[in-house]
């Protein structure tokens, strides 16, 4: 490939039943992340990705492992055809396959880590309940003064900038509920989102601590490619730092708008999202200038895979 390619993970929200069967059909190798998922959490998985239910798929001790097993499996079949990012990054969830995509973690290792994390995040959401929505037609200032304003000693931050005019809010039910009133006695729209917890918010904390020590049995390696991180838009080379910034994630907005807008300015003309649905896709759309002249690709199966493929034929 000539073009500078990145690769984007998606996080929750992005999930369907039947994601990831056809490419556990495809090789050994991609059935065998299946298979470690349900291992490592000590419950079907896969079952849950190929046939549901919903309700039970969505369930952020299922979904979180759910989600990254599939990603892992679509990032399997591009390494199998012999393509590789220049650069990669995920959205929240997202990000611990950019970790495996840019050699910091083993398949296997970000598999452990996502499903610690579920649980510890399904733990915080149960003691701490919170909310979340999304305020869409206003600039990031805006939402800002709008979260000072609402706050009122409450937690209440900004979750995801997640395109120019699309940020999420998150904390304590009250400091939402306030937030999406003034949002809309300024004519902007906001929207409740069906999340079980308050993610990306200070209720989260009590989880930060207990992640980062889950961490030190993990082997973090320094990236073999390029990775720009949630919390600071930014790359980080020392495997230490990395887990520091992993544990933050937790309580940290994600700059998702800042990454993209970066990645742009680094010349990246090829951006392929890798996992189900087509979340990140839609939100590169909304973000990339008028006149770019990037490709946007999606694979969350074979056939999509197949168009990629050919569509980077020369």
């Amino acid at each position: 490939m000539n073009k500078k390619t990145g690769f984007l993970f998606p996080g929750q929200g992005s999930q369907f039943i039947g994601m990831g069967r056809d490419l556990a059909d495809r090789s050994r190798e991609i059935r065998s992340i299946f298979e470690k998922v349900d291992q490592i959490c000590g419950r079907p998985i896969s079952e849950l990705c190929f046939e549901g239910p919903m309700s039970e798929l969505t369930l952020t001790v299922n979904l979180q492992p759910a989600i990254t097993s599939v990603s892992l499996a679509c990032l399997a079949a591009l390494t199998e055809s012999g393509i590789f990012p220049d650069v990669s990054c995920g959205h929240s969830l997202g990000e611990y396959g950019a970790l495996v995509s840019s050699g910091i973690v083993s398949t296997h290792d970000a598999l452990r880590l996502v499903q610690k994390r579920g649980e510890l995040m399904h733990r915080e959401a149960v003691r701490n309940p919170g909310s979340m929505a999304a305020v869409i037609g206003m600039d990031i200032d805006s939402v800002m003064d709008i979260v000072a304003a609402a706050a009122s000693g409450h937690a209440l931050s900004v979750a995801n900038h997640n395109t120019a005019e699309q940020i999420v809010i998150t904390g304590e039910d009250a400091a939402v509920s306030r937030a999406v009133q003034i949002v809309k006695e300024k004519k902007g729209k906001a929207v409740p989102l069906r999340v079980s917890g308050a993610w990306h918010s200070r209720l989260m904390e009590g989880a930060v601590h207990e992640f980062r020590e889950f961490m030190e049995q993990i082997p973090f390696k320094s990236p073999a490619s390029s990775i720009l991180f949630n919390a600071s838009a930014e790359e980080e080379n020392n495997p230490d730092r990395i887990k520091d910034i992993m544990a933050e994630q937790l309580v940290s907005s994600v700059r998702w708008y800042d990454i993209i807008q970066k990645m742009v300015r680094d010349g990246v003309d090829c951006f392929v999202e890798i996992g189900p649905g087509k979340v990140l896709s839609g939100m590169l759309k909304k973000t990339l200038p008028a006149d770019n002249q990037a490709k946007v690709y999606s694979i969350q199966d074979i056939d999509s895979l197949q168009t990629f493929l050919e569509g980077i034929k020369p």
